[in-house]
């Protein structure tokens, strides 16, 4: 059903529906938002049970949480403000082409791919559904191999809210994906590593397909001189630990000021014995998805440990769980910098505290390696604020919390550099898979006449004001 040919097949239908009805009314756009909306809503249950089993364990409050609940609101706000970003927007016109008028139309691209990672298999497949099916497209969706419960759900269910020239769910292991990533998409969001999103942009650049890549990074937490330092360790280790840490906007490191690492420690232990008080057996914490990961994980702190780093327990007495893949938290000190802990994305539940001197040493490290999808800023100095978000570069910031700016569906969603490029979310996502049409309508009182051959002296002195 999903090989190649059976990939082609499906891209021509939807190709093919897409320029029958290039410009879907906004009643159509509204009812597909609707059906998505019936799908999610009534389907929860079932869907967070079917995430749950992929992962072996993964908290049900999360999947409500952190994939259904954003989803929902994401179709919400996109239902509340959809004539407003469908109306064409009028655009100002030099006094020289007055009174003629000018304006951008946006219209769907038309047959767009989305390809979803394993960590988030709902909300990042909905968040990106929510905008393509907003600005009108037709959409062939790649559920990732690692979540085949999930995949295997949300194919069923696609199937039973939608026609299947309107969206359609493709599954299917690494060499499907790199098929999908190389059909002639109108465009293609791909939400991955970094590693990934190199193969997915050089296969789509054969045909010229543009692309949004969500990819991820370092996300640096730092501590600020004037933080409200218990607050910030609670919140850095609550988002560290939502689905084991294997989140691209995870908290990666935190920069501390030097000294008070100890301190940080004794805090975290506090937060995690607060939020799960008996780890091993709390159904609020999630495993980590497969032993390939599981086993990665535990290798960054092998390798740690072997170059000298302290790995701090922060539930202490609770070890790793091989058989259910359960890794407590654990805080690393003294990592060397050739550890690959500090140069890999870490995607799970370990967390290297690296001490700064001053703020200026804390940002010349942050703005030393990639910019990173998200960063994380604590302190009360509005200056000190003020001075991070203007000399670091990041997809997206949140000041004394972490997480929380990919929830505002106002904010633009994406990477820099090599955490991403483009964006989604609200009317930036619409905008993404929007083309944009630029119009000009001349007026019938229009002096552009005087600008044509024969070029006499008329047109001399039109010119000279012009150029003045």
């Amino acid at each position: 059903m999903n090989d190649p040919v059976s990939l082609q097949t499906r891209f021509a239908y939807l190709h093919a529906a897409a320029r029958r009805e290039p410009n879907p009314a906004h009643a159509v756009r509204e009812r597909r938002l609707v059906a998505l909306d019936r799908l999610l809503r009534d389907n929860a249950e079932a869907i967070a049970d079917a995430v749950r089993a992929d992962f072996g364990h993964r908290s049900v409050a999360e999947t409500r949480l952190l994939e259904l609940f954003p989803s929902l609101e994401a179709i919400r706000h996109a239902r509340r403000h959809l004539r407003r970003w469908m109306r064409p927007s009028r655009r100002g016109v030099a006094l020289w082409f007055q009174p003629g008028r000018a304006e951008v139309r946006y219209q769907p691209l038309g047959a767009v791919g989305i390809i979803v990672p394993w960590n988030y298999p709902v909300y990042l497949a909905a968040g990106p559904l929510v905008a393509a099916l907003a600005a009108g497209n037709r959409v062939l969706l790649k559920m990732s191999e690692f979540t085949p419960a999930t995949g295997r759900l949300f194919s069923e269910l696609v199937a039973r809210h939608f026609a299947d020239d309107e969206v359609s769910v493709v599954l299917g292991d690494a060499d499907v994906a790199h098929a999908f990533s190389q059909l002639p998409f109108d465009h293609l969001l791909f939400t991955g590593s970094t590693a990934v999103g190199h193969h997915v942009m050089r296969a789509a650049a054969d045909n010229l397909t543009p692309v949004t890549l969500e990819l991820g990074g370092k996300s640096p937490a730092i501590v600020g001189p004037g933080a409200d330092f218990a607050h910030a360790v609670e919140r850095i280790v609550v988002g560290k630990c939502l689905n084991a840490g294997q989140t691209c906007i995870a908290p990666d490191y935190v920069l501390l000021p030097a000294g008070r690492e100890r301190e940080f420690i004794d805090a975290a232990r506090r937060v995690v014995a607060a939020c799960y008080p008996d780890l091993r057996a709390t159904p609020d914490y999630s495993s980590i998805v497969n032993e390939r990961h599981f086993a990665r994980l535990q290798g960054y702190v092998d390798e740690a440990r072997g170059l000298g780093a302290e790995v701090a327990e922060l539930a202490p007495g609770v070890p790793a769980d091989a058989l259910k893949r359960r890794l407590p938290p654990l805080a690393l000190l003294g990592v060397p910098e050739a550890a690959r802990v500090m140069h890999d994305e870490i995607f799970g539940p370990l967390l290297p505290l690296v001490p700064y001197q001053d703020l200026d040493a804390a940002l010349a490290y942050v703005n030393a390696r990639p910019r990173p999808l998200a960063l994380y800023y604590f302190d009360r100095d509005g200056a000190r604020i003020e001075r991070v978000l203007d000399e670091t570069v990041a997809g997206g910031v949140t000041i004394n919390d972490t997480i929380l700016h990919i929830a505002q569906d106002e904010l633009p969603f994406g990477g820099v550099g090599p955490s991403g490029m483009g964006c989604y979310h609200g009317d930036a996502g619409f905008r993404t898979f929007s083309a944009q049409k630029a119009v000009f309508r001349q007026s019938r009182l229009s002096g552009i006449g005087l600008f044509k051959p024969p070029y006499g002296k008329l047109f001399e002195r039109l010119i000279r004001i012009l150029l003045h």
